[in-house]
């Protein structure tokens, strides 16, 4: 099983490949949030679906096949996975976004290439040594192949952290606040409304949409919204013993309903439907 130490993004955890995440370079903290690495090596024929929550934020990804921004998404995504593979990725800040895109809005729901073929090498040539160590390893030298591993898969990040220093700028003062938004979103669960964020910001609620539109590519409601519902699907996976209902006013709804219609508009499925789910949930919930 993956070590996911964050878990609000991922629809069914259990489901990951090997899974790495790593919290960025303090000095690159404003810009990125955290790197994380997927790896997998599939049996012939066998396959992977990883889906994912919608994320109120974009993704700089290196992988075989090139560079690419991903936007944020505005439902349930999925990728699947054969064979034996690998990528690299940046969760970016809004302020580190700004430096790769002009209008965020049109990455919503999409992948664009990026032309960076100096962090591609770099990223490939360090990744190319984990290879290399999966495809030798055996059972019995497992704690060095782990150990090298670790060697080549930090070495990746360094250069991409070297290469984020170099191209993506220090914050303006836009930037701050629109990390200041975001931060404020992510964290405050108590967070239901717009007015709210801006009364914390001490800006107004136009000011708040603005933000939103020129750093991340999602109204502020929706990001909100998305956070209450990463939340609420991590509830309801890790705690068996918390009803819908009780979820639902903790995270704001006004009452079990509306958290029910969120859940089907956005991933297809009801609460109840999501937590009996394999590689959802522990067994033994409460559906009330």
């Amino acid at each position: 099983m993956a070590d996911l130490p964050d878990r609000r993004g991922v629809l069914y955890p259990d489901r990951l490949p090997t899974f790495h995440r790593e919290d960025a370079p303090s000095e690159l903290r404003d810009r990125i949030r955290w790197f994380w690495i997927p790896r997998w090596r599939l049996a012939p024929g066998e396959t992977s679906r990883q889906e994912l929550l919608p994320f109120p934020a974009s993704n700089l990804v290196v992988d075989p096949g090139g560079v690419s921004l991903s936007g944020p998404t505005t439902g349930v995504s999925h990728r699947d996975l054969s064979g034996s593979g690998w990528a690299v990725g940046a969760l970016l800040r809004p302020a580190g976004l700004a430096s790769l895109a002009a209008e965020p809005r049109r990455l919503r729901d999409a992948e664009t290439p990026l032309d960076a073929p100096g962090l591609h090498r770099a990223v490939m040539a360090a990744m190319g040594e984990v290879d290399e160590v999966v495809g030798r390893s055996c059972p019995a030298d497992q704690r060095g192949a782990d150990q090298r591993e670790s060697v080549a898969r930090d070495r990746a990040l360094r250069y991409f952290s070297a290469w984020a220093a170099a191209h993506l700028a220090a914050p303006d003062a836009g930037g701050v606040m629109a990390n200041a938004m975001e931060d404020l979103i992510a964290s405050d669960r108590s967070i239901v409304r717009v007015d709210q964020v801006a009364a914390a910001l001490g800006v107004s609620t136009r000011a708040v949409q603005r933000l939103a539109h020129r750093y991340v590519g999602l109204p502020p409601l929706k990001m909100i919204r998305r956070y209450r519902l990463q939340e609420a699907a991590q509830r309801l996976r890790e705690d068996p013993s918390v009803t819908i209902a009780r979820i639902a006013a903790e995270l704001g709804y006004s009452d079990h309903a509306h958290l029910s219609a969120d859940f089907r508009t956005v991933l297809g499925l009801s609460p109840r439907s999501y937590r009996r789910a394999p590689g959802a949930a522990a067994k033994g919930s409460s559906d009330g």
